[in-house]
């Protein structure tokens, strides 16, 4: 998980090279969550936005309110949200009408579907717990709840999921 990186804690130092090393160990969960928040808009730049946001903030980060990783996503989290919000809408995929058969590519996308229609809350869960990989701490976290309210809304999605897919226990 993402909160087991050992021997980086404390702080964000003040220098560029220690504040890289300090963010590094969860780069690839960063770049998990704007990837799967920021659907439409450059994942990197939406990484690349979050790491100036914690390095102009670095002198709020407290240690006492989480773990650097929750601090980070959180800020990534949020300019995934702006990015979203910035991104033009009536962007159109070019498509010539014939339909594809790519029974993966549709078990795949039913799955992203069912996924979308989950309320936001649920939806947020979702993506930090299972695509980025978190912990049910560090997604607690991000989503600014209770670890009991994180567990209900984690199992209402699956609830949901299981109805909207069809699957049964």
């Amino acid at each position: 998980m993402v909160g087991a990186v050992v021997g980086v804690s404390g702080p964000p130092p003040g220098d560029a090279v220690g504040f890289g090393d300090w963010v590094r160990p969860w780069l690839g969960a960063m770049a998990r969550l704007a990837g799967r928040l920021a659907v439409g808009a450059d994942r990197d730049e939406v990484v690349q936005d979050a790491l100036a946001r914690a390095w102009r903030k670095r002198g709020q980060y407290d240690a006492s309110r989480g773990t650097p990783a929750a601090w980070l996503l959180v800020i990534t989290a949020d300019q995934a949200r702006k990015a979203v919000r910035r991104t033009r809408p009536g962007l159109v995929a070019l498509w010539d009408g014939e339909d594809w058969e790519r029974p993966e590519l549709d078990a795949r996308t039913d799955v992203e579907d069912a996924i979308a229609g989950l309320p936001s809350r649920q939806r947020l869960a979702v993506d930090c717990y299972y695509f980025a990989e978190l912990s049910i701490a560090e997604t607690a976290a991000v989503m600014g709840c209770p670890e009991g309210a994180l567990k209900s809304a984690l199992s209402d999605a699956r609830a949901r999921l299981r109805v909207r897919l069809e699957v049964s226990e």
